[in-house]
């Protein structure tokens, strides 16, 4: 959350000249609520669903593509396969800098009343992965 997925990935599509897929705007498209929505009225778990399913549909495109993925496909073991099958650049900030990028926006509800904390927690678990 908040390392530059979707600039980034823009940025990249434009330059190698291929269509850039974003898993929440899949979702989006799909359900018609964000993210943030579905995990506090759908619960995470459901929000997780939702994101897998998307890596798979994105994966399958027969378009080679640039795929911004929802930052919770690596807590999922089915989905670090998948991209194990993909050339994957995987961005990194400091939780400090992440947390100063992210502290304002209200899509992120993930993140509770201390930021910080969470994205220290969210490393760790998806550095162990």
């Amino acid at each position: 959350m908040g390392s530059g997925k979707t600039t980034v990935g823009r940025e990249l599509a434009a330059l190698i000249g291929r269509p850039l897929i974003d898993n929440d705007d899949q979702i989006r498209a799909a359900t018609g609520a964000s993210v943030a929505d579905i995990s506090v009225t759908a619960g995470v778990a459901e929000m997780r669903r939702l994101e897998s399913e998307a890596l798979a549909g994105a994966l399958a495109s027969p378009v080679p593509a640039v795929i911004t993925a929802a930052a919770g496909v690596v807590l999922d073991a089915r989905d670090r396969l998948r991209l194990r099958e993909s050339f994957v650049v995987w961005l990194r900030a400091e939780p400090a800098t992440l947390a100063g990028r992210t502290r304002r926006d209200p899509a992120r509800p993930l993140l509770g009343s201390d930021p910080l904390a969470v994205l220290r927690a969210m490393g760790r678990q998806r550095r162990s992965r």
